[in-house]
């Protein structure tokens, strides 16, 4: 929120002397936070002055209308100014920007020649001297001296902090919280701008027949302004605060109501009484209603929405914005202006179902004031009969539903306890009345709250954020200073380390990215169309996934099955950049139903304080299992081209190699497998394999699955279940051999239905331990080794800890290899 500091020094008396630094760190101790600090009086520097037009002689002798104008400045001549606005006439007050200012952008005023006259100034308009956007015309001035500084007059005397206010402070969304706050912090007079008004008292008659149908609304107030120039011109005090506070005036209507919004923190609305047919009732919308807001768009209600509608239908969604068919537009002369307090959740939950934001839901979200509901409606009724020369009507309506505050009991010495600071007795008060609390007793309860002093507090209503002891608590610190609190740094515990399944998730994903994987992070929520979009089988146990009751996207309400499912995304947006070959991999939790997830009663845990055990169990079993998956896609050139290469293009086997580092890195044993499941090709998809257990699937996703995701042709990806691997015994160090290697190459056919993975392990099995390494680098297919057979060559490293290996030696181990493989499989050694 943007606030000048003229404005809040109008109810907090700021001393005359208080430096921007000073206000600045008052606001900052009060708990605010200053984005910006904007000094309008920096923005011109040099001459700027009050006008008066002389004279204009019209130059039609160039392509668009050009002024050659007299100006007088104050001075003993007047300034020769060329100017191409038309929006003034001789006579009118206008800014001039003499020879030697500097305006906003660094642009430089000199006199120069210019349209063969003298230009010995700028005539300037709004957006040029950066006080609005603002560029149809220049500013003409309704009254000033000719000769003085024009800065007062545009209002670029002034300083705007702009501050970002926390949930927590709704009530400082107002010029009437801020002043509060800072005249607490400085020790200052403040004057509650709410005074301004008196409030009337409700009548039986109303200024429009009204309904009340929903408990969402408590507070509902209307009072009718008749033949008022609704789009009258606001005075100039009230345009300059508004364009300082970021808003461009509309008319005086809307720039009362916005203007009170943002003085008293409490939303407004003004209808166009002449549009509104039969009578005005609040209530919730009928599902499927359309309504057309002010913005243009024609939007479907939900049946939580709330709404004031007449007999034609929603005039407006409540607490969130207008409807186009009642807004006060040109030729308004009758004004209905309604003030409300509504259910802060509901407008919170509409604002963001319908994707709108607005001044007044951000208000509404955070609570505001009901207390001051109808005395915001009476003065903006007062200003729009003072300035648009209107009728105030003498009926009143006003539904008062409000439920009185609840007290809160809070232990005098609890803020001490909390915080660590001794607060005595008189500033604990002190402070709650400050934070808008009435102590209304402070007894002394054997045996209650620990014996101790204790203090019955009502918040004030201004405050809906204050309900339970420790918001007190806070308020006592906040309020008394955060400097009072002693600052200490922990004593830091020893700690045990990284345990063996942290040390082996930073192994894996170390080894991924030596081996030039890059790792990213996706958002673990998917659409509820991502199952279909990876061809997922309808029996698949990877399509019961999980939903968010409150997803932060509607589109993503499900908690991911797969890693892939995410994961996805993050290479699509890599390829929409234009990258091409692409290597990335990502480590994270997957969400799976826990078992007989659909018996069990949800269970509702309270705030208030400690669940008891067995609600924790029950909240417990309803978690969802959450094991840890790693996954890799890969595309594009796997080896890119060269001058003397052609490159390589990733393949199936670029996934199972991936897989292979994960398992090498995890210190397991990883076998591969002919297999078959979604998303991957079934020709072109291996099993992963860990002690038996198939643990992941690598290879090609599926053309279709491709062509779905917006992936290229052939695209490659692994997952495997990282908590399914056996967490590995602590590894002896290896037995370092100085003696050469003995190396053998092998040949076996073998029917072509045998995996080459289990022909592999078969002859591992039989070498024995003098086996250092086994490597498959030939298949080979011919008729001449028969109908469905082929033949697998494979490489043997044979190596022994204390002498050389005689070549007898070698050959016995590699028979004995393929004896265990010709038992298994009937493999026979190729000649």
């Amino acid at each position: 929120m943007r606030i000048p500091v003229s404005w809040l020094a109008e109810y907090a008396a700021l001393p005359e002397d208080l430096s921007t630094e000073a206000l600045d760190a008052a606001l900052v101790e009060a708990g605010l936070e200053v984005e910006e600090v904007d000094d309008l009086r920096a923005r011109v520097t040099g001459p700027l002055v009050v006008g008066r037009v002389a004279s204009i002689e019209e130059l039609t002798e160039f392509k668009k209308p050009i002024r050659h104008c007299q100006v007088e400045v104050g001075e003993a001549e007047p300034r020769s100014i060329i100017c191409g606005a038309r929006n003034f006439a001789e006579g009118d007050l206008v800014v001039v920007a003499l020879p030697g200012a500097e305006l906003p952008g660094g642009f430089k005023i000199a006199s120069r020649k210019t349209y063969g006259r003298l230009s010995d100034g700028m005539i300037c308009s709004a957006r040029e001297l950066g006080v609005s956007d603002d560029h149809e015309g220049i500013i003409v001035l309704p009254e000033g001296t000719v000769g003085e500084d024009a800065r007062a007059v545009v209002g670029l005397d002034d300083v705007v902090f702009e501050l970002a206010i926390t949930p927590d402070m709704g009530y400082c969304f107002s010029v009437r919280g801020i002043a509060r706050e800072v005249a607490h912090r400085l020790g200052v007079a403040f004057t509650d701008p709410a005074a301004k008004a008196v409030e009337p008292e409700a009548t039986a008659a109303q200024p429009f027949p009204l309904s009340v149908e929903t408990d969402g609304c408590t507070r509902f107030t209307l009072r009718a302004v008749t033949g008022v120039d609704a789009n009258a011109e606001a005075p100039e005090w009230m345009a300059k605060r508004l364009t300082q506070a970021g808003m461009r005036p509309l008319g005086l209507a809307v720039d009362v109501t916005n203007y009170l919004m943002l003085e008293l923190g409490h939303p407004l609305h003004a209808f166009d009484l002449d549009a509104l047919k039969g009578g005005l009732v609040v209530r919730r919308a009928d599902a499927g209603e359309r309504l057309t807001t002010l913005e243009g768009v024609e939007r479907a209600l939900d049946a939580e929405d709330m709404v004031i509608c007449d007999e034609t239908g929603p005039l407006s969604l409540a607490g969130v914005m207008g409807g186009l068919t009642s807004e006060v537009a040109e030729g308004t002369r009758n004004v209905l202006i309604e003030a409300a307090q509504w259910d802060s959740v509901s407008i919170a939950r509409t604002s963001r179902r319908h994707k709108l934001t607005s001044e007044a839901s951000k208000r509404y979200e955070r609570g505001v004031d009901g207390a001051i509901s109808l005395l915001a409606a009476q003065r903006a009724a007062d200003l729009l009969v003072e300035y648009g020369g209107g009728t105030l009507q003498p009926e009143v309506a006003d539904v008062d539903r409000r439920a009185g505050r609840e007290p809160i009991v809070i232990p005098v010495d609890l803020p001490s306890r909390v915080v660590g600071v001794d607060y005595d007795r008189e500033t604990v008060i002190a402070m709650l009345e400050a934070a808008g609390c009435e102590v209304v007793g402070g007894v002394v309860k054997e045996g209650t709250v620990e014996g101790g002093d204790v203090l019955t507090v009502v918040p004030g209503s201004w405050r809906p954020d204050l309900t339970d002891p420790v918001d007190l608590v806070e308020e006592v610190a906040r309020l008394d200073g955060y400097g009072r609190i002693p600052s200490s740094i922990p004593r830091a515990i020893a700690g045990t380390g990284l345990s063996p399944a942290q040390r082996r998730r930073r192994r894996v994903a170390r080894a991924l990215a030596d081996n030039g994987f890059v790792e990213t992070y996706t958002f673990p929520f998917v659409s509820r169309g991502r199952a279909d979009e990876l061809g997922l089988d309808e029996k698949d146990p990877q399509r019961e996934a999980v939903a968010v009751l409150n997803p932060l996207d509607d589109a993503a309400p499900l908690l991911r099955s797969t890693v892939l499912a995410s994961l996805v995304n993050a290479v699509r947006v890599n390829l929409s950049r234009g990258a091409k070959d692409l290597a990335v991999f990502e480590e994270g939790l997957v969400f799976k139903p826990a078992e007989g997830w659909t018996e069990l009663e949800s269970v509702a845990l309270p705030v208030s304080k400690r669940p008891a055990d067995e609600l924790i169990e029950a909240a417990i079993r309803r978690l969802p299992v959450q094991p840890r998956h790693v996954a890799a896609v890969l595309c594009g050139q796997a080896v890119p081209a060269g001058v003397d290469a052609p490159g390589r293009a990733v393949d199936w086997s670029d996934a199972i190699e991936a897989a292979e580092i994960v398992a090498e890195a995890a210190g397991v044993r990883l076998e591969a497998a002919q297999g078959e499941a979604a998303p991957w090709h079934p020709g072109r998809c291996a099993e992963l394999i860990v002690d038996g257990l198939v643990v992941g699937h690598a290879g090609e996703l599926h053309p279709e699955v491709c062509e779905r995701l917006g992936l290229p042709k052939r695209t490659a990806a692994m997952e495997l279940d990282l908590s399914a691997l056996p967490l590995p015994d602590l590894a002896p160090a290896p037995v370092v051999s100085h003696f050469p290697a003995t190396l053998i190459d092998v040949a076996v056919v073998v029917a072509e239905s045998v995996p080459a993975g289990d022909v592999e392990a078969a002859l591992r099995d039989g070498a024995g331990e003098l086996l250092d390494s086994l490597r498959l680098f030939d298949v080979y297919r011919d008729a001449k080794l028969g109908e469905d057979r082929k033949s697998l060559a494979f490489k043997l490293e044979l190596r022994a800890a204390d002498r050389t290996l005689t070549n007898e030696e070698g050959v016995a181990v590699r028979d004995a290899a393929v004896a265990v493989a010709a038992e298994r499989f009937g493999a026979a050694i190729r000649v």
